[in-house]
């Protein structure tokens, strides 16, 4: 059988053609490698080059490789977080003529980390409970799309930083279905999965002696359970009100939107006596603060970033001369947003040098230069301006950032 590769984008079988698929991915020389960390997996997987890209290798049989990959691109079409698919490579045969496994290739996920890599300095148990948020946050939106994912753990998760937090990103699709809705038995057994998997994980780490001390790994395996369900309950519950309290509604809606989720469609009925009012959100995906910052600003981030950088434009917005909301002769919020990236959000960024961000992306460094503000402006209490902050944040803070986000070296 020739070989074949099957790619979203018409650039990338070029670029692929140039990788050894005659030599089994365990044996691939150096010369084509890209030393990043990884995760663990019950199949071979290399970081390569491709042209530009950076993208994972993953050796598996053909049916899954391509099950995969047409699950990993309703994902992206449905807007979930995971990896990027980008090809899949079947026909491979090795010198002899001998077949070779097929292999599924996604775009390598910048600046993110697999948790066993964040393990190698034991995680604070305050870090840790922010990885079972943002895991409970990526299980949720799963199931809000109607994917039941199969096998939730961390070794199947990427993390990023994001303002503070940490964002999630599904990167094992292999097990998962997609369907129009989940019942709540598929929520629930993929939710006991995420429990039995993590706490596996984490005495697997005790037992290594990567684990605080404090952490108990069964407890934490509970944890994901608690936060999956007030989170879920929280955008999916019924909520009946007093007559005439509209407000209640956007109360509710806004509390959603600070989670991140919008509210797709409304579903309001009045009780036969017209006391009461019932409100059921369609909550859809999340990404509120996402689409919000990209429709204004142009800038992707992800979502806690998008958050902060939201509330420091609207306070900069705040002060500009021709800023007047419900006046038809004032800037549109679009042309100040515009005005905030040009002439805030770039310089600042900008004034750190490219070769000590490490890791972090401009939508992090902003954020880290934020709450640098803050510190600095209650230490002095008074304001400090920016080129105040980036030159004391170049100075004694980014050198211990970045020693702290230094990847380390695949084994």
């Amino acid at each position: 059988m020739a070989l074949q590769i099957n790619a979203t984008n018409p650039e990338h079988p070029v670029l692929l053609l140039e990788l050894p698929w005659d030599v089994p991915l365990e044996e691939w020389p150096d010369e084509y490698l890209v030393p990043l960390p990884r995760g663990i997996s019950r199949h071979v997987v290399r970081y390569a080059r491709a042209g530009s890209e950076v993208i994972a290798v993953k050796e598996l049989a053909e049916r899954p490789a391509l099950r995969e990959y047409e699950l990993l691109r309703d994902l992206d079409r449905l807007g979930i977080p995971a990896v990027d698919p980008l090809a899949v490579v079947t026909g491979r045969a090795d010198t002899a003529g001998e077949p070779l496994e097929p292999v599924l290739i996604t775009r390598h996920l910048g600046g993110s980390m697999p948790y066993r890599s964040m393990f190698e300095t034991t995680l604070r148990p305050a870090t840790m409970h922010r990885l079972m948020d943002a895991l409970a946050v990526l299980l949720v939106r799963l199931h809000l799309a109607g994917f039941a994912w199969g096998d939730c753990s961390l070794s199947n998760t990427l993390f990023r930083r994001d303002a503070g937090a940490y964002a999630a990103y599904l990167v094992d699709a292999e097990t998962g279905d997609l369907h129009a809705r989940l019942s709540d038995g598929q929520r629930e057994y993929d939710l006991d999965l995420a429990r039995v998997n993590i706490s596996g994980e984490l005495l697997d780490l005790e037992a290594s002696g990567a684990l605080h001390p404090s952490v108990d790994p069964i407890e934490f395996g509970m944890e994901i359970c608690a936060r999956y369900q007030g989170l879920w309950e929280e955008l999916t519950r019924v909520s009946v009100y007093p007559a005439g309290k509209y407000h209640f509604i956007e109360r509710r809606i806004r509390r959603l939107n600070e989670l991140g989720f919008d509210v797709a469609e409304m579903q309001i009925e009045h009780s036969s006596n017209g006391d009461t009012v019932t409100f059921v959100p369609k909550v859809v995906d999340a990404g509120h603060h996402q689409r919000q910052l990209l429709r204004l600003t142009g800038l992707d981030a992800e979502e806690n970033q998008a958050r902060r950088l939201l509330n420091d434009l609207e306070s900069w917005m705040a002060t500009q001369d021709d800023y007047a909301p419900g006046d038809p002769l004032a800037a549109r919020p679009e042309v100040l947003a515009h005005r905030w990236v040009r002439d805030v959000f770039r310089p600042t960024v900008r004034a750190v040098p490219l070769e000590m961000r490490g890791s972090m992306d401009p939508a992090e460094i902003y954020h880290e230069l934020l709450e640098h503000r803050w510190y600095l402006a209650e230490r002095a209490q008074h304001d400090i301006d920016l080129d105040t902050v980036v030159e004391d944040y170049i100075t004694n803070i980014l050198p211990k950032v970045r020693e702290s986000l230094e990847p380390a070296s695949a084994e």
